[in-house]
């Protein structure tokens, strides 16, 4: 029934598709209006859209003109016109929904027409791409288009200013990558002034390769962190004595599926007293598990960790004395970051180098959370069917399947098995050396760059014959993490005829496979053999490029003669879409093309999930040495697996944001209630607030109504009355006057305080008054939620346990989240009370004060262990950063020199420093 209805109707797909051909039709009509205007009268459409939208008109009634005027300029400056499904995928987009397009369908200009259209409504348009590389080209060359249009665009890359990025915040349509947006709004909720924040809402966004982003990045939250002390002598022993200890294979179980590594009884009982001889254990406490050496117990845990499961050249690579993370998705080196929780520092005490210092967070949230900030969402790829549930569920975005221009005439072949990776390997020389000696252009996927470089290796010692005579290696490129520099023009050229390409990965490599080579980047290579400083003239730059398009487009029909690309993939990832992305390589556009999977019963998903089963079928059958096993139904049994290694991430990414939910109400509560705070110039009416809430809650505590005065605390009363506000009253007496009530000794203690209060304000004047009350209400928040967020991680580490105790560690997770912010709220409001009732006042300037700027760190945990993976961000204080709230306690404006506090933030210091005003003796406001 369902097949005949899907005949009878098409598929939701399909219907979703064909609602929108009648908008392309509308669009195609208007074509030739469009052609007639001059670029001037093209140019002034964007004035007239802006006008009405102004005027209320929606950019939904707006969409046929405006995406027939992005096509006509399309054409004029890119000399690129968008086909019929280019448009389709805009609506798509413009719609908050994921456009699913081939590779090669030039998604890249298919976000210009939502772009341009949303961009209208002047409240910003963010793009968002998973490298600083594809940031970079797209803004530079869609930058183009924007601005012939009369938009502005804006790039956010690592290492930019403050005002720089406010710029191009600022901008009607900012490119950068997803980390970057989301360490920047971490960021403005550390700023201490409105003026200082970078971002200006969030309201549409589109995510490029939104699989890659929204799926396999989001299981691991966005996190600021700063450091803590120096311990890489206590690291360096503790992987002294796991590295001893695990010689013992008795001693630990490693759980490949789960990536799971542990102590056995055993072995806790080995390392207690290695680390007793050692002492590194406390000599007085009971044991390993003793309450004093949890941190001991921690570090242990990481460093095993470190020796087992993370490997060198998979995992990580050394490079100038530095730990340099690998991304599993994309193989490309993640530079600066960082795991935390002391996992990085065991993976560096492991491998003999400079160990870093640890991390504190204090500021976090999940890419999910910050995503689901944004008014409108959507995305695009070339692999979203796969994760449509989870877009559905999570981001509320309907994925829809755009057609591709022209057919797909690529082969696809049936896996390949054999029983071992040596005969696998043999068999993968063999065909990549017969693509060679036909002149087809070859594409091999890895999944590790030592698997990369152990076929590198393989190629060169690969003996074959060419036309009777023997030769040995093939001349190949390889595509890594070491190689990261060269990747846009190894990718550019692995369509020539002959060429052999391995890749670590292809995921969002962004840089088309053309038969027979890329012009651009060829010419780009031209220029740069020239020399510094060396700029050939527009004749010599025209010659060049008739020549090397000559040469193409003799390579395209040699390559195209033999068949194509070739995708060869070495063994199968975890996820689907990784597999799709590198088959969907080739293909594109109507080139024929080929695609296969060789495999062997010793890779990791087969032998970790299908191994035994697959080895017994293979000996039942007879399977001799060198020979391999394909058919359809293997290939549907390493899909399946394949998809409950999907289900497993998906529950992991459900499980994280579960418990990320909890925290994202009191996120938004404490970040907007600080960007109130930042705005309001007048926080005195809720600083006695807080001051006279505080005396209710003491009192309250101590004088509990409805009890009889001998079970008041009239002494612990007095004590916190004198900590908190500095004054000695006498509480005791008041307690023991006949007839005296709680409220009685409230009104009492809040007269004495108002009093106090006042006194302190006419002190040091109104004026300053207020810059000191905001200036340490925003301190104590930053300080109170960084103490929260640590108790929330530590919790959030134990709280499975409750598992055990019959109750739900979700629920448990909950009721103990909002009792941790109820009690947050509470110390806020006393601590900001103290300071302001106890600080001393200082009326003399500091003398040659040097502000120290504080290294923060961005984190990103790790997509595979769930372990945080951080970059190094840019020193707090610098140009274009902040001043760490807790660094130093801050003095009011009149403990500066006469006249001082009049200058200007962005003048210089008048210290005579050289620096800003704002970044030396101004930090201190």
């Amino acid at each position: 029934m369902l097949g005949l209805a899907r005949k009878l109707f098409g598929s939701s797909n399909e219907r979703k598709v064909k609602q929108l051909r009648g908008r392309v039709e509308a669009i195609n009509a208007l074509e030739p209006a469009m052609a007639a205007l001059s670029d001037d009268q093209l140019k002034a459409k964007t004035v007239e859209f802006k006008e009405r939208v102004a005027k209320g008109e929606s950019l939904d009634d707006l969409l046929v003109e405006a995406f027939a005027v992005v096509r006509e300029a399309s054409k004029r400056v890119l000399g690129m016109r968008h086909f019929d499904v280019q448009l389709v995928g805009g609506m798509t987009l413009h719609r908050g929904g994921i456009a699913e397009m081939r590779t090669g369908e030039g998604k890249t200009l298919v976000a210009t027409l939502p772009v341009y259209l949303n961009a209208l409504s002047g409240k910003g348009v963010h793009l968002i791409t998973v490298n600083d590389y594809l940031a970079s080209r797209d803004a530079e060359h869609m930058g183009q288009l924007y601005k012939w249009l009369g938009l502005t665009t804006g790039l956010i890359v690592n290492g930019l200013s403050q005002t720089e990025r406010q710029q191009a915040y600022g901008s009607d349509v900012t490119y950068g990558t997803n980390n970057e947006f989301g360490f920047d709004y971490l960021r403005d909720n550390l700023t201490y002034d409105v003026s200082e924040m970078v971002q200006r809402g969030h309201n549409f966004s589109i995510v490029d390769e939104v699989d890659s982003i929204l799926i396999d990045e989001a299981r691991t939250p966005l996190i600021i962190s700063g450091p803590t002390e120096d311990r890489s002598d206590f690291y360096r022993t503790i992987d002294a004595q796991v590295k001893s200890l695990i010689q013992d294979p008795e001693t630990y179980e490693h759980d490949e599926k789960q990536k799971q590594v542990h102590l056995t009884e055993y072995g806790n009982e080995k390392i207690e007293e290695m680390l007793t001889a050692s002492g590194a254990l406390d000599p007085e406490s009971a044991g390993l598990y003793d309450a004093v050496n949890i941190s001991v117990v921690h570090h242990v845990n990481q460093a095993l960790r470190a020796n087992i499961i993370y490997l060198r050249d998979r995992d990580y690579i050394v490079r100038a004395g530095e730990i340099m993370l690998i991304d599993e998705f994309t193989g490309r080196m993640m530079q600066g970051r960082r795991l935390s929780e002391g996992l990085h520092q065991a993976i560096e005490a492991k491998e003999h180098v400079e160990v870093q210092p640890e991390n504190q967070t204090l500021a976090s949230v999940t890419i999910q959370n910050y995503f689901r900030l944004y008014a409108k969402l959507s995305g695009m790829t070339g692999t979203a069917a796969t994760e449509a549930q989870e877009f559905g569920d999570i981001y509320k975005m309907d994925v829809a399947e755009i057609p591709t221009n022209r057919p797909i005439t690529r082969i696809d072949d049936d896996d390949e098995v054999y029983r071992t990776s040596e005969e696998k390997n043999q068999a993968i020389c063999l065909q990549i050396a017969d693509c060679y000696m036909r002149s087809q252009p070859i594409l091999v996927g890895t999944v590790s760059i030592e698997k990369s470089e152990t076929l590198s290796e393989l190629l060169n010692a690969h003996e074959y014959e060419v036309d009777g005579q023997k030769k040995k290696g093939i001349p190949h490129s390889v595509l890594n993490a070491r190689y990261h520099e060269q990747e846009a023009f190894i990718v550019a050229e692995a369509g020539t005829p002959g060429s052999v390409t391995i890749a670590t990965n292809m995921a969002g490599r962004g840089t088309d496979i053309q038969l027979g080579g890329n012009l651009e980047m060829r010419v780009q290579r031209w220029r740069d053999g020239l020399g510094f400083g060396v700029t050939p003239t527009e004749e010599e730059i025209k010659a060049k490029e008739i020549e090397l398009k000559a040469d193409i487009a003799v390579g395209k029909q040699k390559a195209l003669a033999a068949g194509g690309l070739y995708v060869l993939g070495t063994e199968r990832h975890e996820s689907r879409r990784i597999d799709n992305q590198l088959r969907g390589r080739t293909g594109r556009q109507g080139d024929p093309g080929h695609s296969k999977f060789y495999l062997s019963c010793e890779d990791d998903l087969l032998r970790i999930f299908a191994g035994e089963r697959l080895d017994t079928i293979m000996r039942t059958f007879g399977v001799q040495p060198g020979e391999a096993i394909t058919h359809p139904w293997l290939n549907r049994a390493i899909s399946t697996a394949q998809r409950k290694v999907e289900e497993r991430n998906y529950e992991m990414r459900k499980n994280l944001l579960k418990y990320d939910d909890v925290v994202n109400d009191q996120r938004k509560a404490v970040f907007e209630q600080r960007q109130a705070f930042m705005e309001d110039t007048d926080l005195s009416e809720t600083i006695t607030e807080m001051r006279h809430d505080t005396v209710e809650d003491l009192v309250q505590l101590y004088l509990p109504p409805k009890t009889y005065a001998e079970q008041w605390d009239a002494e612990s009363l007095y004590t916190r009355v004198f900590q908190i506000f500095a004054m000695d009253l006498p509480i005791k007496d008041w307690v023991a006057e006949d007839g005296v009530t709680p409220e009685d000794i409230h009104n009492r203690i809040l007269e004495a305080t108002d009093a106090r209060a006042a006194e302190r304000e006419a002190q040091i004047g109104v004026e300053q008054a207020r810059g000191l009350e905001k200036n340490f209400m925003l301190q104590m928040i930053d300080m109170q939620w960084r103490e929260h967020l640590m108790h929330l991680d530590h919790l959030r580490q134990v709280i499975g346990l409750r598992g055990y105790g019959q109750r739900d560690p979700l629920n448990e997770y909950k009721t103990e989240a909002y009792a941790l912010f109820e009690k947050l709220s509470v110390e806020l409001r006393q601590s900001v009370t103290r300071w302001m009732m106890t600080v001393e006042f200082q009326f003399q300037p500091p003398e040659a004060f040097e502000p120290q700027p504080q290294q923060f760190y961005e984190m990103h945990l790790d997509p595979v262990t769930g372990e945080n993976v951080a970059r190094l961000g840019a020193a707090l204080g610098s140009e274009g950063g902040f001043i760490d709230p807790a660094a130093a306690e801050r003095l009011p404006p009149s403990a500066l020199p006469e006249g001082w506090e009049r200058t200007s933030r962005n003048a210089p210091c008048p210290c005579g420093s050289g620096k800003k005003f704002k970044h030396c003796h101004g930090a201190l406001l």
